[in-house]
């Protein structure tokens, strides 16, 4: 039986979820592989993960569903879960260590959301101007 490995990511308010599994290095996002996704900026983002695992990659098909959130947020949340599934997929401590070194948001994500709107207010901190006279 061959291996699948699911793993997530999340970045801002995109979420990606990825399947790896045994194949020949094929890589699609939302069904486009990653040789067409846009923009060129956010593909060399997601493949940073692929590069630094080196030739694992060639033996391992990727699967991933990203939705919510903009462009670049999206590339954030694909590259966190390509990252989490080759460490798992592999089981290999050192990938791990290499992924950290080089930057700790490949294996954690960013906890950082947007702040909600107050009561009575259009933004999450904006009041309203007072006037004196």
């Amino acid at each position: 039986m061959s291996k699948i490995i699911h793993t997530s990511g999340k970045r801002k308010r995109s979420t990606a979820r990825a399947t790896l599994s045994k194949g020949k290095g094929i890589i699609k996002i939302n069904s486009v592989p990653l040789e067409l996704f846009t923009p060129a900026f956010a593909r060399e983002r997601i493949r940073e993960p692929l590069i630094l695992a080196g030739k694992v990659v060639k033996t391992i098909d990727i699967r991933i569903n990203v939705n919510g959130g903009g462009r670049i947020a999206q590339s954030e949340a694909v590259r966190l879960a390509i990252a989490k599934g080759l460490v798992e997929f592999t089981e290999d401590e050192k990938l791990k260590r290499l992924f950290l070194t080089y930057d700790r948001h490949l294996l954690v994500a960013d906890p950082r959301r947007t702040e909600k709107c107050k009561p009575n207010r259009s933004k999450p901190r904006a009041r309203r101007q007072k006037s004196y006279r």
